[in-house]
């Protein structure tokens, strides 16, 4: 049975009736992050000590994260869509202008807020519980461990859910067009 889900669009438009296929060969963009960082982490994770001390840039740092959370999900959680081969989105309205609106304050081009019908693995999960990557992967795949079974925030604050989707993504709908 399909799942409405709702999405914000960044980077470039959809159209009313596309459809994109996502499954684990999927090219996301955080995937081809993750890949370009992939080499400097695993030398950063198997050799620890010649990093102590120097500062992680963002996009490593999202790179050791999204490593441990596929590490994880792979092993322990098969049955939910990877967050390097998904469509992030949401399911509700609000909830997706509420992203919609965080995405324009933190300078991201957001373009549209569209509703979708999809056909395939669907797992809703707190950001709040995505972590910045440490050169321990012991905890790296702890907090991962946290992320996936939807654990209790360490910080006591009140969830912000995200959820992904892979499989067949259908846009049935238009419901926001930002203004240029």
């Amino acid at each position: 049975m399909p799942t409405e889900l709702f999405h914000v669009v960044t980077g470039r438009r959809m159209e009313l009736g596309q459809v994109i296929e996502i499954d684990d060969h999927f090219p996301t963009g955080v995937y081809q992050r993750v890949m370009d960082k992939k080499p400097l982490v695993d030398e950063m994770l198997a050799h620890p000590e010649r990093f102590t001390g120097q500062p992680i840039d963002h996009h490593t740092d999202v790179a050791i994260r999204e490593m441990a959370m596929e590490a994880v999900r792979r092993e322990q959680f098969p049955q939910y869509p990877s967050r390097m081969h998904s469509l992030y989105t949401s399911t509700s309205l609000e909830n997706a202008r509420c992203w919609f609106q965080w995405f324009k304050e933190w300078g991201r081009p957001t373009l549209q807020i569209v509703r979708l019908k999809a056909e395939g693995r669907v797992f809703t999960g707190n950001a709040n519980l995505c972590f910045d990557g440490t050169l321990n992967e012991a905890e790296n795949r702890r907090k991962a461990l946290r992320y996936w079974q939807v654990g209790e925030d360490p910080d006591g604050e009140r969830p912000i859910w995200e959820t992904i989707v892979d499989g067949r993504i259908e846009v049935v709908e238009i419901i926001h067009e930002a203004e240029d």
